[in-house]
């Protein structure tokens, strides 16, 4: 088999795997309908959630709590 075949047969396999990673893409976005490419979404950020400070302080209560409980030894 010359080099002329050998780069011909090389053509044709890339062109197929080409045609069929087209297929796929197509496929994919079908599948996907709401879905954009990846750094679309990674430029998006999620919305923080706010804690109120009712809730910071409960936190801060059950934390203390637990460090006491440790620190006397004990179990909850």
């Amino acid at each position: 088999m010359g080099s002329t075949a050998i780069l011909a047969a090389i053509d044709k396999e890339l062109a197929r795997l080409e045609n069929l990673r087209a297929k796929l893409l197509k496929k994919e976005k079908a599948d996907n309908p709401g879905k954009t490419s990846g750094s679309a979404t990674a430029a998006k950020k999620k919305a923080r959630r706010k804690l109120s400070a009712a809730g910071r302080e409960r936190i801060a209560a059950a934390q203390r709590k637990r460090w006491a409980t440790a620190r006397k030894g004990k179990k909850r």
